[in-house]
């Protein structure tokens, strides 16, 4: 069954918008980095490759339905930052802004009665949940122990241990 014209635009629209969270979360990475602080680096590293994980299951799940994606100019990020809580904020910003369009796309789905990308969708509204829980936590751990120097080395050395763990199937 070949995916609403709608539903199939949004998701490849979708794509880019991952892509381009993947590019703000490198620049983001590239901060922390310069500031010495490696391990929030990794964590927006491990950001990157989640947004790649999330553009890699939309592109799949419209050519197993029919539809070839087209793949469009990512826009450059603009964001500068001036201290270390910005980023993190910036982040969370970010992931509320990703929620919507995920919301646009479930819009998308259900206004056309197609229950198969809604159930995939399924995934993506509960990954947001979890992914704007995690900006949050992040900047109330930072307000409350990033003050110090002994309390923004254990946060940094904290999501120093975070690994990756790719998304190895469409979820369903």
């Amino acid at each position: 069954m070949a995916l609403d014209k709608s539903v199939s635009s949004v998701l490849n629209e979708q794509i880019n918008k991952e892509l381009y969270s993947a590019y703000l979360y490198l620049t983001f990475a590239d901060y922390y980095e310069d500031r010495g602080l490696k391990g929030y680096a990794n964590w927006y590293m491990i950001q990157v490759q989640e947004e790649v994980d999330h553009a890699k299951i939309l592109r799949r799940y419209l050519l197993d339905n029919d539809f070839k994606p087209t793949m469009e100019a990512i826009d450059k990020p603009d964001k500068t930052f001036s201290n270390d809580l910005e980023p993190l904020e910036a982040g969370y910003e970010h992931e509320q802004y990703v929620t919507s369009l995920i919301n646009k796309c479930y819009q998308a789905a259900y206004d056309a009665h197609d229950f198969r990308t809604m159930k995939m969708l399924d995934w993506f509204v509960n990954e947001q949940g979890e992914e704007e829980s995690n900006a949050s936590d992040m900047i109330t751990d930072y307000k409350l122990f990033g003050g110090t120097p002994q309390g923004l080395f254990s946060l940094d050395q904290k999501y120093l241990t975070r690994t990756y763990v790719q998304t190895t199937a469409m979820p369903m």
